[in-house]
């Protein structure tokens, strides 16, 4: 056993190593794991261009099957991803040292798979996304899926060839630049992966598995949760439309002669706020759409 996965072993409990064999799976072949999810999901993913080695299709496909018969409610639901702002995305990707937080239901509503609990936080690989990847007309760059801290990032920039070591530094542009490319940060948690956060991907809606099923399922099955933010439209704004037009989520349609939001629809990802060309747009904290993933304000209620 090469030292990446004997890491990634050790680093579950005795009770827990079924999950082990799961994430090893997942991450060495999350390309073809996009692929059968989008499947799944009744979607039609680009033909692969290669086949895994035999048994991995099914137990890929077995592993899907058990998300989609856990994931209509909170309390069983153990893949799914939290928006961020872009501050937010940042403080994930810049964490200098371990942290542990067990992570409150107002900030994350599932009852698993929830926790913060980075190791080696400066250990960061990105990859190509397999959302993208798997789409016949992708949005570009690819290389956009961040996996955070060990075992996990050391693990999958071993074993998975799509992936690879970069600085916390680059992490902070690649956000940076896919945010302004008007695309989400979502941070995204797995039973499977410890039971915690383990990366944040730059998603958009037209090849993002999880804002496309959001989007069209209308949110009546909880696989995202919001930022914690809503936006807001100030009384200057003027009606450009350049909100409507950005919007991940569909929350913004134009009334009379000003941009009105879906407070419904809205997942508080800060695209809007930023592309308003006369700031117009500003993120408010709204109660009802719980807390922020802000890990300075997790820190310091919790420790």
């Amino acid at each position: 056993m090469d030292d990446s996965t004997k890491a990634l072993y050790d680093d579950y409990p005795e009770d827990e190593k079924s999950d082990f064999f799961s994430a090893f799976v997942y991450m060495k072949y999350i390309d073809h794991f996009m692929h059968h999810a989008l499947l799944a999901s009744g979607l039609s993913p680009k033909e692969r261009e290669e086949l895994p080695e035999a048994g991995i299709d099914q137990l890929l496909m077995a592993a899907i099957q058990r998300i989609a018969e856990r994931s209509p409610s909170f309390d069983t639901s153990y893949y799914h991803g939290k928006v961020v702002k872009l501050t937010d995305a940042i403080k994930l990707v810049t964490q200098k040292t371990d942290l542990s937080l067990i992570t409150p239901e107002q900030v994350i509503p599932f009852k698993v798979a929830k926790d913060i609990i980075l190791k080696n936080p400066q250990s960061i690989a990105v990859g190509i996304c397999a959302c993208r990847k798997a789409s016949e007309n992708p949005c570009h760059p690819m290389e956009v899926c961040l996996f955070v801290g060990d075992p996990g990032a050391s693990f999958i920039a071993d074993q998975n060839p799509d992936f690879r070591k970069i600085s916390q530094e680059e992490a902070v542009s690649i956000i940076e630049a896919e945010h302004e490319r008007g695309h989400v940060h979502c941070a995204y948690f797995k039973k499977d992966m410890g039971g915690k956060f383990f990366a944040i991907c730059n998603c958009c809606s037209c090849c993002c598995l999880g804002v496309r099923m959001w989007n069209q399922l209308e949110g009546s099955i909880p696989i995202l949760a919001s930022s914690g933010y809503l936006a807001h439209v100030g009384d200057d704004c003027n009606g450009c439309g350049s909100c409507d037009d950005c919007c991940s989520f569909n929350a913004i349609s134009m009334g009379d002669e000003v941009a009105v939001i879906d407070s419904a629809k809205c997942m508080g990802c800060g695209v809007c706020e930023d592309v308003c060309p006369i700031g117009a747009i500003s993120l408010e904290r709204d109660p009802s759409k719980g807390e922020p993933l802000d890990l300075a304000e997790l820190a310091s209620k919790t420790g």
